[in-house]
């Protein structure tokens, strides 16, 4: 089945792209489109992904979470974006504090910064630039889906280690490594 993304596009009005809101809202109607669930291929081991053209020059992809698949601790290189699971149910682990980048590879961790979210189907949410999150899916049984969109387009992904409340950044990769 063909998807149309005109059903979901985000206004092109704002010069410094389209804002948290825009990008949830795409998110949201994208995860609820029947077309969207079968376009990516499901595999037992590992995360499969598909792009899916995005309006207002953001960028976005359709996410396969096998059972137990999970993303590791990563910011999104200071672009913001949104999720919403499509099928499924995605849990996310964030930490609601900046992180310094530059010439930091170790920060220690102030108590009551842990959030965490559990996302099933239907339910998304929006992220700004220094966001830092882990995304898990938790099922033993089933596959998940999700729609993500980032603006502007991913530049680069950090990556972290965390021992319980050290936070270690563990590598830089650039768009062309994913």
């Amino acid at each position: 089945m063909a998807v149309s993304s005109s059903a979901w596009s985000i206004p092109a009005a704002h010069t410094d792209g389209p804002t948290a809101d825009e990008l949830l809202a795409f998110v949201n109607r994208a995860a609820a489109d029947p077309g969207i669930l079968g376009r990516v291929p499901r595999r037992s081991e590992e995360r499969t992904w598909i792009s899916l053209p995005a309006p207002g020059g953001a960028e976005a992809w359709v996410i396969g979470w096998p059972p137990g698949a999970e993303t590791g601790w990563h910011d999104h290189g200071g672009s913001r974006g949104a999720f919403a699971t499509a099928a499924g149910l995605l849990r996310e682990g964030s930490i609601a504090v900046e992180l310094p980048h530059l010439g930091r590879q170790v920060l220690e961790l102030a108590d009551g910064v842990d959030r965490h979210r559990e996302l099933p189907a239907g339910r998304g949410r929006a992220f700004g630039p220094h966001h830092v999150h882990q995304v898990v899916n938790p099922s033993r049984a089933e596959h998940a889906v999700s729609v993500h969109v980032y603006y502007p387009p991913l530049p680069l992904m950090r990556r972290y280690t965390r021992d319980d409340r050290i936070l270690r950044l563990a590598k830089t990769e650039q768009s062309q490594e994913w």
